[in-house]
């Protein structure tokens, strides 16, 4: 089985590394694909797609069977369309999960993939319960759990615009080339 994980990473930290590294082994992934998603849909992005792409490179090419991607589609229902990517399971955070029903077409994503949902600090499963009774196949969702590390990109880029040190929120590599190039200040 295949595991994708889309996001604007921007940047990649050391939450989005544990759920790759737990998915991997909890699903028994054949391969991950990293999807560097070039414009998302739902959101702006602060770095321009080669930054972050570059950065996820820096975060994620350490891990087995793992390969970073550029996605064209802004939405994850368009990204698994006609089973691109055969048996798989897309990943999110429960932050991600709690707000599914507001994806565009959240049941044909589950018509495509099943979802991985990575438990996250602030999302006890209680507060999911909602967004599970609506959908139409509850039973595609799969929750798994992560090392508890509550790390949010906003806090990162406020941080780096600051100039404060980025160690523990980001991987070595990706601090040191925020630093190297002046990121988010």
């Amino acid at each position: 089985m295949t595991g994708l994980f889309g996001g604007a990473f921007d940047p990649p930290h050391n939450g989005h590394v544990a759920l790759a590294e737990t998915a991997l082994e909890r699903f028994g992934l054949e391969r991950l694909l990293v999807l560097v998603v070039v414009d998302p849909g739902h959101r702006g992005v602060v770095l321009d797609l080669p930054t972050r792409f570059g950065l996820a490179e820096l975060a994620f090419g350490d891990l087995a069977r793992t390969e970073v991607v550029e996605e064209e589609h802004g939405y994850t229902v368009d990204s698994v369309h006609g089973g691109r990517f055969g048996e798989a399971i897309f990943l999110v955070g429960a932050d991600e999960f709690a707000g599914f029903l507001s994806w565009k077409d959240p049941n044909g994503v589950l018509d495509e993939v099943r979802l991985g949902v990575a438990t996250r600090p602030g999302f006890p499963p209680e507060t999911l319960e909602p967004v599970l009774r609506g959908l139409e196949r509850p039973d595609r969702v799969a929750f798994f759990d992560i090392p508890e590390l509550p790390i949010s990109g906003t806090e990162i880029r406020a941080r780096a615009a600051r100039r404060e040190p980025l160690d523990e929120l980001v991987p070595p590599a990706v601090a040191a080339e925020i630093d190297r190039l002046g990121l988010y200040r």
